[in-house]
């Protein structure tokens, strides 16, 4: 045996979990300091350039089409029933491009808010989807570099207008 006697375990095994309690306790800190936010981080340090330089493109309204960047992820908000993108939204699609082309591909995945039949809203989500993937493939993507995915949660947000979107996360 290593030791004679089992009371030097316990300094030993004391110093250990005061260690990995404080390890644990500064990532949970970390966490709650970054409101949780640990994927839309994720997103962003994956695509710098992205977050930094890309416009931000608004509506006047909030129920009107309108382009957002948030973290690193860019947000296409729809009117109601609507699946057309929002006057500007090129600036956001060659940003988008250009990171693409840098070797990322996206991901793209179509919410809608709570109102109305759950089978409209669901295609209503996937047509917006279909119409940021062909924007993104007119600015020159190759299709391979899109992937379309289905939010485990479809309805997203708390209010209508903010619900209404496609996001396009950079990889």
């Amino acid at each position: 045996m290593f030791f004679q006697d089992d009371d030097n375990y316990v300094p030993i095994v004391g110093v250990v979990l005061a260690t990995v309690l404080a390890t644990v306790a500064v990532i949970v800190g970390v966490a709650i300091k970054d409101g949780g936010a640990g994927t839309a981080a994720t997103a962003a340090a994956s695509a710098p350039a992205l977050a930094a330089s890309m416009p931000q493109v608004q509506a006047a309204g909030a129920d009107e089409a309108r382009v957002v960047v948030e973290n690193g992820v860019v947000k296409f908000y729809f009117a109601s029933g609507k699946a057309d993108l929002a006057a500007g939204a090129d600036a956001a699609l060659k940003q988008v491009a250009q990171a693409v082309a840098q070797g990322h591909s996206v991901v793209v995945s179509g919410y809608h808010d709570a109102t109305g039949s759950a089978a409209l809203n669901a295609e209503l989500a996937k047509k917006r989807a279909l119409a940021v993937r062909d924007a993104l493939q007119a600015q020159g993507i190759p299709a391979d570099r899109i992937t379309l995915e289905k939010p485990t949660e479809a309805t997203g947000g708390a209010n209508a207008a903010e619900a209404r979107r496609v996001e396009v996360v950079v990889k």
